[in-house]
């Protein structure tokens, strides 16, 4: 895939090997729990589960949460609600994809920013209450930055559940250069099984 890339791990499975993005070094021993935890993934993938089935989201949310402890979440509901709320200051949104993710669609008002970033280029015109959300395919790249940017004293930092993926299946507002779209990205094939059909775009 064209854009940047991340530091990576892989796990093999014999019939597939796929990246899993996550810091580098690892972080042992919670580090290499969630990576057993992704290769979970991989082989109910392989085994036929379903494409978007709520184990492998399971998985996936379990993986996240043992690798990011510190990060706190917030629902996809939670996000639509507050989005719709003119009684409530929106938050800052954040997009931790690559330019060619970022090109299919993306959260309407979010600014993309790079995987790599420091905190305080993410969030140069924020002050530390500043409310933000960030996102990316299924949470890994977004998880790594609000790690960060708690880490640099900004305490309103929430990642998004599922990220745009499960943003996306749910049917939720996406745009491309200010009009509305419902495709997304699939970042890579395997992870691409997690999209519903009508809205996972190609490679």
């Amino acid at each position: 895939m064209k854009g940047e890339k991340e530091p990576a791990h892989y796990v093999a499975t014999g019939i597939f090997q796929i990246e899993i993005v996550r810091p580098h070094p690892p972080r042992a021993p919670r580090a290499q729990l969630g990576i057993l935890m992704t290769a979970l993934i991989v082989l109910v993938a392989g085994y036929g589960a379903s494409r978007t089935s709520a184990f492998q989201w399971f998985l996936l949310n379990a993986s996240l949460r043992i690798q990011f402890p510190e990060v706190r979440w917030i629902t996809t509901r939670d996000l639509a609600d507050w989005l719709e709320d003119r009684h409530r200051q929106p938050p800052m949104l954040l997009d931790v994809r690559t330019p060619d993710e970022w090109g299919v669609s993306h959260l309407p008002g979010a600014r993309r920013v790079d995987h790599g970033t420091s905190a305080e280029a993410a969030l140069s015109r924020a002050t530390a209450d500043t409310d933000v959300v960030v996102y990316d395919a299924v949470g890994y790249r977004a998880a790594e930055l609000a790690t960060r940017l708690r880490a640099s004293g900004f305490t309103h930092v929430e990642s998004l559940d599922g990220s745009i993926f499960k943003w996306a299946n749910e049917h939720r507002p996406l745009v491309r250069n200010g009009d509305p779209v419902r495709r997304v990205h699939p970042y890579t094939q395997f992870w691409g099984r997690l999209l519903s059909d009508d809205v996972r775009g190609s490679l």
